[in-house]
């Protein structure tokens, strides 16, 4: 079951490899999967548990899931409030010189 590819039956998306099973512990009932959040390089977010009811077929080489709207890991808001995923920190742009900014040609 682990580093098997799970793939949602909605939208077709890869959701990445299974890293763990959970269950419960004096039972043994398993309760479900989970898929690490984070692919590449970006870090920072948060796996995502898909229960055992989601999931369709389990075969040689892949998982498959339904899950009708993927749930997004949440992000941190930047520091101005946006949270654009390119992590664009910046307040948007006035257009224009505001009253503390100098002109360069007092420089001269």
């Amino acid at each position: 079951m682990k580093q098997k590819e799970a793939v949602n039956l909605c939208d077709g998306k890869r959701l990445g490899r299974v890293c763990d099973v959970v269950f419960t512990y004096p039972e043994g009932k398993v309760l479900g999967i989970v898929v690490p959040g984070g692919r590449g390089f970006r870090w920072g977010k948060a796996d995502l548990f898909i229960d055992l009811k989601n999931v369709t077929k389990i075969g040689i080489d892949v998982v498959l899931v339904d899950i009708k709207s993927a749930p997004k890991p949440e992000r941190k808001r930047g520091k101005w409030g946006n949270d654009s995923p390119r992590g664009d920190d910046l307040p948007p742009y006035r257009g224009g010189l505001s009253g503390d900014r100098r002109d360069y040609g007092e420089y001269e």
